[in-house]
């Protein structure tokens, strides 16, 4: 079933928790784990996430197409708006436990890469570099404000979705999968000392197989560009293989 093609209706959910708070400040760890190269090249850096045995870790076995199956009898509209708001609140309860490690020190920009930093468009529509923590308090702050937003997320019985839902939600998507790339990338250390990394890889390969079931996710968004790749779009590949996601084609 395509999603854009789809009308919704009005649905009924939990009541919100509150605001998400501030970004605290604090200390930082390596965020990357350096394989040997010969004696003349610099060594290559690989992932930690890419690594045997935590590139296979995950509480939920198989391949998520059937988790994310559209429910018998359920309207794609609301499906779509209740599994956006699970994976903000999942996601912005992660980056609340790793935001003490996510400062303007350690993190200047908000890379996904080791060629890669996202830019913010401000009100001048200007494209701009901001450090990650003020970056990811801009989307968490953004998508709070359109949740509680009745007009764009309704709840209330007999009201429709708003005919820009879609292309809201391609947008909320886009910036989540950011700030799900800058994890993996600078704060996947902290993740394992956690023991948070099947929780962690769980989630965003829900997210993934969600996003490419009701086009909410633009595969280049997910894998950059050839010069700056996005550093967790090598999980794309690596979890296609282990049957995990359903192929991109």
């Amino acid at each position: 079933m395509s999603f854009f093609n789809s009308i919704g209706r009005s649905m009924s959910r939990a009541p919100r928790p509150p605001k998400r708070s501030t970004t605290p400040t604090s200390s930082t760890f390596p965020s990357t784990e350096s394989l040997p190269g010969t004696p003349t090249t610099p060594s290559i850096p690989k992932p930690l996430y890419l690594c045997s045995p935590f590139v296979e870790a995950a509480l939920v076995k198989g391949n998520f197409k059937h988790i994310v199956m559209l429910p018998k009898y359920a309207d794609v509209m609301e499906w779509v708006a209740v599994n956006i708001f699970d994976f903000y609140q999942n996601l912005n309860q992660f980056y609340g436990v790793l935001s003490e490690c996510c400062t303007q020190q350690s993190c200047p920009t908000m890379s996904a890469g080791s060629n890669l930093n996202y830019t913010w468009i401000n009100q001048d529509r200007k494209s701009v570099q901001l450090p990650a923590p003020t970056y990811i308090d801009y989307v968490m702050t953004w998508v709070q404000n359109l949740l509680d937003d009745e007009s764009v997320f309704p709840t209330k019985s007999g009201q429709d979705f708003s005919p820009t839902f879609p292309s809201t939600v391609k947008h909320v998507y886009r910036q989540l999968l950011r700030v799900f790339a800058h994890l993996y990338h600078a704060h996947y250390p902290q993740i394992l000392h956690l023991r948070s990394e099947p929780h962690f890889n769980s989630l965003f390969a829900h997210f993934l197989a969600f996003g490419k079931e009701y086009e909410l996710l633009d595969i280049k968004d997910v894998k950059g560009q050839p010069g700056s790749p996005v550093g967790a779009g090598a999980l794309w590949e690596r979890w296609k293989e282990m049957g995990i996601l359903e192929s991109s084609t």
